[in-house]
């Protein structure tokens, strides 16, 4: 994962996941929290972290602070993705296909969030397997890396955009 210079103004946040887990000590239940969150810049950018303390806000400012660390891009093609592609991480597995222009954002919870922080406006997304949020987030950033440009398989083939588009 490439790091980028992280900014605070300029990162839509958003939380896609808070969970409540608990201790058993000898005294009753320790009750703590973990946040799973999604930034982004909204023009190709997205990341993601996981916060974990005793109250939710920390959580929360402990899972932006992740997120910023583990930064990726994403290639776009005007408001869409350049091709069909299947994410994949553990059980988790997103299937996103481009859509033209007007379609919006068609995807489902931890999905949209990615989707949506990474900039992407036009998209049909199905979430197949574990609707676990951690892995179907890992699944969509996944997905959104392993898609390529035109460009970026002409240069690798050693011919021109043209040739490889037909």
């Amino acid at each position: 994962m490439a790091n980028f210079e992280a900014k605070d103004t300029e990162f839509l946040e958003k939380v896609v996941h808070i969970n409540r887990v608990s201790k058993t000590v000898k005294g009753g239940r320790i009750m703590k929290f973990s946040a799973l969150v999604v930034v982004g810049d909204g023009n190709g950018t997205v990341g993601f972290g996981m916060g974990k303390s005793s109250e939710v806000p920390d959580a929360i400012r402990k899972g932006i602070e992740d997120a910023k660390k583990n930064l990726v891009k994403v290639p776009l093609k005007g408001t869409t993705i350049p091709h069909e592609i299947v994410g994949k991480f553990g059980a988790g597995e997103v299937l996103m296909r481009p859509a033209a222009p007007g379609t919006g954002v068609i995807a489902g919870g931890p999905v949209r969030a990615v989707i949506e922080v990474a900039g992407i406006k036009d998209i049909r997304t199905k979430s197949l397997r574990s609707n676990n949020p951690c892995n179907v987030v890992r699944a969509t950033i996944a997905g959104l890396t392993g898609c390529t440009t035109a460009e970026e398989v002409a240069a690798k083939r050693g011919k021109t955009v043209k040739e490889i588009l037909g």
